[in-house]
């Protein structure tokens, strides 16, 4: 009888050890993720200048880039393609055409994955391997990586930081990717946003996120012609930093 209670004794004294080393680790791994020192995603450049970032996320929609080129042409407007690694593979003459025409090309993965639900160290795979088929193309290395999904977790963060990069999110979505985005609609997204959580967005230093969509391309002259006439100058991701 005595040896049956000691036994339970010593039963119930190591599941209670477990338990504690359990949150011990548990609080550590939490207070190693709140530590990382990971910068803030870059969202808009604030400055008192009139220029404004289009950037346009690349992994499907080639068919609608060429006639975008043109609009941005003619309004002499500069924007940023985010472009995957596995599209700049497959489309390396559109890439080619793309900086001809002088503007940014930078990282958006490769296989366009979730990057809060990978590995660092697999993110930072996609990362390299986009940066490789660019500079192949192109000769220039990518320097600002926009996450898939805008994802904004530590891992993506972390991933991107590590490896010298600037992660880029937006400060206007026009979410032209849902089939109820007019051209009007995805035009005022950017023209007239609306006020959220009490604070109207600022345009200047803003950073736009576009998609190659057929009626993306159909806004273009909208959003550029309106811009051009409120003094607006559009420029690449580098160069709205640099204004800042």
């Amino acid at each position: 009888m005595f040896i049956l209670q000691l036994s339970k004794v010593k039963i119930k004294a190591v599941t209670l050890a477990v338990l504690f080393i359990s949150l011990t680790i548990i609080d550590v791994r939490s207070m190693g993720v709140s530590r990382l020192d990971l910068p803030v995603p870059l969202e808009r450049v604030v400055t008192n200048e009139k220029v404004i970032a289009l950037t346009i996320n690349v992994d499907w929609g080639e068919e609608f880039i060429p006639a975008m080129l043109d609009e941005l042409e003619k309004y002499d407007a500069k924007v940023t393609f985010f472009v995957t690694g596995r599209w700049a593979k497959n489309n390396s003459e559109m890439i080619k055409i793309i900086d001809s025409k002088g503007h940014q090309i930078e990282n958006h993965g490769y296989y366009h994955s979730h990057p809060d639900k990978l590995p660092v160290s697999k993110t930072q795979e996609e990362i390299m391997a986009t940066d490789k088929v660019i500079v192949g193309i192109t000769g220039k290395k990518t320097n600002y990586y926009a996450p898939p999904y805008g994802e904004r977790g530590p891992n993506g963060l972390q991933a991107a930081s590590e490896l010298g990069y600037t992660t880029v999110l937006w400060t206007l979505d026009t979410v032209d990717w849902k089939p109820e985005s007019t051209p009007e609609v995805i035009a005022q997204r950017i023209l007239e946003p609306k006020i959220r959580y009490g604070v109207k967005p600022e345009k200047n230093g803003a950073i736009v996120l576009m998609h190659p969509k057929e009626n993306t391309l159909l806004a273009l002259p909208l959003i550029l012609s309106r811009l051009k006439n409120e003094g607006f100058d559009i420029v690449s991701i580098e160069k709205l930093i640099t204004s800042g």
